[in-house]
């Protein structure tokens, strides 16, 4: 195993600058994810890890070693992609066999190393058959299987599950977990699905235009994001976001949402916010709250409700502006409806609206 630096790493194609002075310190044994919209980086950074892709800029090391010009083969790494890669005319066993007999391992190695990879991931049954024989789910696990019996010091995915359908997702999401949990190997896994990113990471990357936005804990970037575009990025539905002024009355300073006004307290850097000009909060839908009659409370109108078992999700409208709540799923609300409406004013982030960082 092995940590992994990259040091204001960037990657140029002509004009096009896809990573920009990336910095991130990956310690030896954790589970990464790094997510971010269709074209921000993160596949290119996997490949720079991998040593498909040579950097423009910037280094690149495993532990204490320097990686930077090594090739793909010297540096240890297992990857998985999306497309599975797996040979067709070969079986499961020949697949898994194959990268094992390149790296000169004795047969009997080979044997055991296939034999306990094929048990942690349930799919001894399957040895002697081909790909084309076998489910979605069956190939990602050959997949993985092929690349863990290579003992890699660095495990790396792009996309994996991409192709799956929900419910399997899932669970290869859990079993990719728990094999973590028995391997130990430093991972690093893309994905644009910020879901898996969150319930699987220990910590995670978020990329916009090749640049890192925050690199934190699930917890950390769902509840002290560093900008506007990772609160955003972050959570479903996602945060609401409402254009206001932060004005003082008696000492202390209100956010005025010209429909309600939400009291931030009389502390120095809550009244410092009163010198800003417009500023924009986020808030995220749970911390909406329905049927109040609190003295910050407003109306609001009902545009349409989605059902998702447990909770519901409210679409909401108020002076043009639309907005989401999440509610019990047994609470008695029904679109059309006019209700009363409060916001948590103790969950509010607030935003520059220029520069788009959290300033509250």
């Amino acid at each position: 195993m092995a940590s992994i630096s990259l040091d204001t790493v960037g990657k140029r194609y002509g004009d096009l600058q896809a990573v920009n002075s990336v910095d991130a310190n990956i310690k030896d044994g954790e589970f990464i994810c790094i997510v971010g919209p269709s074209g921000c980086g993160k596949t290119t950074t996997l490949r720079i890890i991998a040593g498909l892709e040579e950097v423009s800029d910037g280094d690149v090391m495993f532990g204490d070693y320097n990686v930077t010009n090594d090739p793909p083969k010297k540096r240890n790494v297992g990857m998985v992609f999306q497309n599975l890669a797996l040979y067709p005319h070969m079986t499961v066993r020949e697949n898994m066999d194959f990268g094992l007999k390149i790296n000169n391992v004795s047969q009997s190695e080979r044997t055991e190393r296939i034999n306990d990879a094929a048990k942690m991931l349930d799919i001894e049954g399957l040895l002697d058959r081909n790909p084309g024989e076998l489910s979605g789910g069956q190939q990602q696990r050959v997949a993985i299987g092929r690349t863990i019996v290579l003992n890699p010091e660095v495990f790396l995915l792009d996309e994996p599950l991409a192709s799956l359908d929900a419910k399997l997702r899932v669970e290869i999401r859990e079993e990719l977990q728990e094999l973590h949990r028995q391997v130990g190997v430093t991972t690093v896994y893309v994905t644009h699905d910020q879901e898996q990113a969150m319930t699987m990471s220990d910590r995670v990357i978020v990329m916009k235009d090749g640049k890192i936005q925050q690199f934190a804990p699930p917890k950390e970037l769902y509840n002290s994001p560093n900008n506007e575009f990772v609160a955003h990025f972050i959570g479903t539905p996602s945060m609401n976001f409402f254009d206001c002024e932060v004005v003082e009355e008696n000492g202390d300073a209100l956010v005025d949402l010209d429909f309600t006004k939400l009291k931030l307290g009389a502390s120095t850097s809550n009244r410092n916010l009163v010198s800003k000009k417009t500023l924009r909060i986020g808030i995220r839908p749970e911390h909406i709250n329905l049927q109040t009659a609190d003295d910050q409370s407003f109306k609001s109108s009902i545009k349409f409700i989605e059902p998702t078992g447990k909770d519901k999700i409210v679409h909401l409208t108020i002076d043009g502006s639309e907005f989401k709540a999440i509610v019990p799923g047994d609470m008695n609300v029904d679109a059309s409806q006019t209700v009363r409406t409060s916001i948590s004013s103790n969950k509010v982030h607030i935003f520059d609206p220029d520069t788009g960082k959290c300033i509250h």
